[in-house]
Formats: C-alpha cells, structure tokens, sequence
C-alpha cells in the first residue's frame, strides 16, 4: 500500500461517512410524518418502545441520534426514564440494519441474478434515478427520494473505494500482527471503542470494519471483540448531548452508557470462558462481511435479552450513579437535542404554541370577565398569562428559527412560517387582555360610568369577539378549517359594530349622557376589541392559506370576502345575531 492508496482510503472513507449523513438526513425527513406517529407509541409499554425504538434508528441510520432524541425528551418531561431505556435498547438493536446492508458488497458469484445483488451492479442505476429525482423534480418528496439514492449509492461508493484501497493491506507484516493483537479481548474492546468514539457513529465504525475484512486478515477473534467496544464508543454523543441538562437527561445517557458497558463486560466474559473452555476454530478464520453483521447483531439482542427483564435494575442504577439533587429540577420546554429529528422538535414546537393560544385566549376573556367581577386574583391571573405567552413567544420564536435553518422538508418548513406567524398573533391578544384590564383598572379608579345603553352595548361587542376567539383557536387546535371560514365575516360585523358603537358614543357625549374621560376609555377599549379580533382574522386566515399551500394572507382574504357566497350569509347572519339595540 503507497501513498496513493492512503489518499483513495481517505477519500472513500470520506465518501462512506457522507452518504450515510446525507442518506439518514433524507430519509428522516422523508419519513418525518411516521416518525411522529412511531413516537406517541413511546408510552404505550416495554414492547412498543423497544420496537419504536428500532424502528426509529433503522430509519434514521443512527443510534447516536436516536439516544440524543431520547435525551432531549426525557429533558423537556416528554418521556420518563423507564420509558427512554426500552427506546435505548430498542436503538442498538436497530442501528444493526446498516451492517446488513454494507454487507451486499461481499456478494461474489458466477451467478448473473445473484450478481446484480452486488451494490457495484445496482448502485449506478440508483444514483442515476437519484438525480433524475433530485434535479428535476419540484416535490419536496421527490427530491428527498433522490437524496435517499443518492446518499445510498455514495456510501456504498465509498465503501467499494476503501476495499479496493486497504486489499492491499493484507501483504503488510506490520498489518498481519495488529490484528493478531486486537483477538487479545481488552485491546479489541478498546480500539472498537476508541475509533467509534472518534467519529460517532457505531453503523460507520463496522462498515470500517467490515471494509478492512477484505484483506482476509481481520479474523473472527479480533473482530468480535472490536463490535463489543463499538458499543460503549457509540455511547459519547449522547453523554455530550446531556451535559447542562437536568438530572433525568443525565440519567438517560447512563443508561445508554450503562446498558452497553454491562452488556459488553458480561458477555466478554462469557466470550473469554468460552474461548479458554472449548476450542472454537472459526475464530481464526477471516472474517466476511455478512459475518461482521451478523455478528453485530446477535452481540446486540444478546444485550437486549440480558438488559430488558432487568430494565428496573438498570433504572435504579442510574438513579444512583446521578443522585437526586435538593433544588427541584426543571424541564426544558424546547431542547435542540431534538433537532436530531426537525419533525419531531416541530411537533414540540406545536405543543407549546398550542399551550400559548389557549393561554392567550383565556386571557382575553378574563380580561372582559373583570368588566363584571374584577378582583385582584382575576387581574393576578391575567397579568401572569400575558407574562407567558410573552415567555412562549421568545422560545418559540428563537428556536422556530433555527430550526428553520436546518435542512428539513418542504412541509416541515411551511409549519415552521406558520407558527412564526401564528405566536405573534396569540401573543398580541394577550396584550390586548392586559389593556382591557388596565381599563378597567382606570374606570374603577377615576369612578368612570357608562350608561346603561352604553354597558348593553358592551355585551353584544364582548360576546361576539368571545366567539371569534373560540372560532380561531378551534381553527388552530384542530386544524378546523370550516372554522376558521367562520371568523372573517364575523370579524367584518365587529369591525362595523367598532364604527357604530364609537358613533353611538359620541352622540350620547354631545347629548351630556355621557363625559369626555369616559369617552376616551370608550375609544381605547373599542381599538383592543376590535384588533383581537384582527388577530383572530390572521390566525384563520393562515389556517386556510396553509391548507392551499399559499402564504399571501390579504390576498386570500380579499377573493374569501369578494367570491364567496357563504362568506356573504354567514356575514348576514352575524350581522343579525350582534345587531345593536
């Protein structure tokens, strides 16, 4: 092996570890809708995690990703740790997948079908129709399929360039005897954990292996050994990932770490008394692809059928190993750990905004409840939700736009804009309850009185943006796009009952029933009203531009209210229900 080989191992090495980025970030989000319905499987029992568990890693190509998933979870309090250890077990059994695949490359046979099994045969044709997809396609899915080919057939490209590099290898004396060393069990164990520390990837660091096979000098002994340390190496992202977290985060990397270093200890041990017990020629045989991964996956439910039934053990454990701390513990409401999985961290992301908006809505109507029973609890109580949906809008906002800033799909994206869009909204009526009850506040305080007339009035106003409020976050919660029609014509009525009910007051000012101060209060009470109701306008409207895939809410709003005959008879029959007196 020449310089010239060194060069080709580091570019096919190169070319390995990229198509597998690439083709696990394509296939996440081509798969994110699934990934969303796997997870809310998560509470459902031991089996349904370990199996969401494996399904999850076998899409994303990435166990590391996985467990760093399950640690941001158990850091935002949406997953207990009893459940991420069945998710963990259930991810090192499917990041075996990897190994399946990479060992297509030893296919070697005479046989014309059976050779188009050998991924030099298919993989032209993939990435052929991976780029057909991905530079002529304009659906988000489309283009994600090409991405998914054609990171496939660029690791396995590289997989083919670091064989035909290391063959070489196999001649050197000096190659010959580090692998006569690694069947010693504790340096093989420290080298598979070493080189799967170094580049994070447990699939990555047997594919390695499995390309270094073919110089027939990796036997059985020293690979064994190599596939139990990549275990524990694979364990670093997720206890880098936990690192500032709260106490239950830290417990779910130990458990990950926990689980493999027990694993491997146990069943090194075995492996070592078998050995010294009964001879076992195989294991100086050369080892093949296919075996490599087979033996990564049996060594990995080996470890899952030890660790499962003792699952309340290995919770205990960590208990300890990361004891309960005396100030209380806080979870994070949205992690960037979850950023593993952008549809997961959006569908976070919708939690939360869906806490804002009942939130803010009930604020709102606090705020006009205090114009018939203030007291100091409700006014505490509308001060403190305008301080959270404040609090939401930051979070929300700062993390919507980084993870916008992140590859993810075309769909993922519009719901990205479309929550940007829809805080600001929620966090305005807020502020619009607080002004009501800062009016209120001023009529008590300066002993203001409206008539009779005026406080009727009132009430037809209250109950009608009362409506729209619940029209727009029925719209929002539960993507009730007959409801959101809803609130348009209703907000077009408030807006005309604005105009009227400022007439009406002016009329009783120059009549005397009514003072210039109270007047002024009128006015700003009347704007708040009125501007809620624009915002819940904006929040159906965006329901309904998202639902046709368009972004231009005025120019929406314009056709609904020009073209539409329903918008016309519920905007008659609104008009009917808020007349005024």
């Amino acid at each position: 092996m020449d310089l010239f080989d060194g060069l080709t191992l580091i570019g096919g090495l190169s070319l390995f570890l990229f198509g597998m980025s690439i083709m696990g970030q394509a296939l996440e989000r081509r798969a994110g809708e699934r990934l969303r319905a796997l997870l809310g499987k998560f509470t459902t029992g031991r089996a349904a995690g370990f199996l969401t568990g494996m399904a999850v890693t076998a899409v994303i190509q990435s166990s590391s990703a996985t467990t760093v998933m399950v640690v941001g979870f158990v850091n935002s309090g949406l997953m207990t740790l009893r459940q991420a250890i069945n998710v963990i077990m259930g991810a090192n059994v499917g990041t075996t997948v990897t190994a399946w695949i990479l060992s297509l490359a030893g296919i070697d046979s005479g046989s014309w079908y059976i050779r188009l099994l050998k991924p030099s045969s298919f993989t032209p044709v993939l990435a052929l129709a991976g780029i057909i997809l991905y530079m002529f396609c304009k659906g988000g899915k489309k283009k994600d399929t090409g991405m998914i080919l054609l990171g496939f057939a660029t690791l396995m490209f590289g997989m083919e360039t670091m064989s035909g590099a290391v063959a070489g290898l196999g001649e050197l004396p000096g190659f010959q005897r580090l692998f006569v060393m690694f069947r010693n069990p504790a340096l093989g164990v420290l080298a598979g954990a070493v080189l799967t520390a170094v580049i994070q990837s447990s699939s990555a660091s047997v594919g390695i292996l499995q390309a270094l096979a073919v110089t027939g000098q990796v036997s059985y002994g020293a690979a064994i050994p190599i596939i139990m340390g990549q275990n524990i190496g694979t364990c670093l992202t997720a206890v880098l990932s936990s690192v500032g977290a709260n106490k239950h985060a830290k417990r779910a990397a130990m458990v990950h770490l926990s689980f493999n270093c027990i694993g491997t200890v146990v069943w090194m041990t075995v492996f070592w008394l078998v050995k010294l017990a009964v001879p076992m020629d195989f294991l100086e045989e050369p080892a093949s692809l296919v075996g490599i991964a087979a033996a990564h996956s049996v060594f990995n439910l080996l470890c899952v059928a030890l660790m499962l039934p003792l699952s309340g053990f290995l919770e205990r454990l960590v208990n300890r190993l990361v004891p309960d701390v005396r100030q209380p513990e806080r979870y994070m409401e949205l992690d960037e750990r979850l950023f593993a999985a952008p549809s997961i961290a959006l569908e976070r992301c919708h939690e939360i905004a869906a806490d804002m908006a009942e939130i803010a809505v009930a604020s709102l109507k606090e705020g006009i409840a205090s114009f018939d029973k203030y007291t100091s609890q409700l006014a505490a109580s509308v001060r403190e939700k305008e301080e959270k949906t404040d609090h939401y809008e930051d979070i929300l906002g700062t993390y919507l736009v980084k993870l916008s800033a992140r590859q993810i799909s075309s769909r993922d994206s519009m719901e990205a804009a479309k929550l940007l869009k829809l805080i600001g909204d929620f966090e305005r009526i807020s502020d619009h309850a607080a002004n009501l009850l800062e009016t209120e506040e001023e009529i008590r305080e300066k002993e203001l009185k409206f008539t009779p007339q005026a406080a009727m009035e009132l009430r037809v106003i209250f109950a009608a943006v009362e409506e729209a409020l619940d029209l727009a976050l029925r719209a929002f919660l539960k993507n009730d796009l007959e409801s959101a029609a809803t609130v348009e014509p209703l907000e077009q009525v408030i807006d005309r009952l604005k105009e009227e009910m400022r007439t009406r007051h002016i009329l009783r000012m120059q009549q005397g029933n009514c003072s210039i101060e109270a007047g002024f209060v009128w006015s700003d009470l009347l704007t708040d009203l009125e501007r809620t109701a624009d915002h819940c306008s904006n929040i159906a409207g965006c329901m309904l531009d998202m639902a046709r895939q368009n972004m231009n809410l005025h120019e929406s709003l314009r056709e609904f209210r020009s073209s539409s005959e329903d918008y016309q008879r519920k905007f008659r029959d609104y008009e009917e229900k808020y007349a005024l007196e």
